[in-house]
């Protein structure tokens, strides 16, 4: 892969981020409502929303890993299913989903499909740092960092501290 252009340096990651969490106070009742981290970079992301909320209106927002592996639809060998994820406390919360890059949806469809399966949420709302368009599945994001329209040729590269060891978010173009 080429390298085009950084989108999104640490400085501007942080203000998305910021800008996510003021809105998710501002449209979700937070006396009943959990952040689910997609896997890997979904995580980290759901953990800044939780802090700011906390360090902005003093509630502390639970986070929970998904691991949305034996979801997938492009996954085709069989694949060891763990079930922890059936015991979240789903049942009855405003779930608010967090992601790094929207771009087919069907990573978003998987982690639908496994939320609702560890329980009926009372509502699903989308948070990602990137939306870069190309659905394949009538899936948008209710808060957006960023949006980014690319060309099917090329690709987001989201690096962030805890896990890439820097905050960044970068356009690559595919050979």
């Amino acid at each position: 892969m080429k390298f085009k252009a950084t989108i999104l340096d640490e400085t501007a990651i942080k203000r998305a981020m910021t800008r996510i969490s003021f809105e998710v106070v501002e449209r979700v009742p937070l006396d009943n409502a959990v952040l689910v981290g997609i896997k890997t970079r979904g995580v980290p992301l759901a953990q800044i929303i939780s802090n700011n909320i906390n360090a902005s209106s003093g509630i502390l927002l639970p986070v929970y890993e998904l691991d949305i592996t034996h979801y997938r639809d492009d996954v085709h060998h069989e694949v060891l299913v763990n079930t922890p994820d059936a015991l979240l406390p789903f049942e009855g919360k405003d779930v608010i989903l967090v992601d790094d890059v929207l771009f087919t949806g069907r990573t978003t469809r998987a982690a639908i499909e496994a939320i609702m399966d560890a329980g009926r949420a009372n509502s699903i709302r989308l948070a990602v740092l990137i939306d870069r368009g190309h659905r394949e599945l009538p899936i948008r994001a209710d808060f957006v960092g960023k949006n980014v329209p690319t060309s099917l040729k090329e690709e987001i590269v989201v690096h962030l501290k805890g896990r890439d060891g820097e905050d960044s978010v970068s356009i690559y173009e595919r050979d």
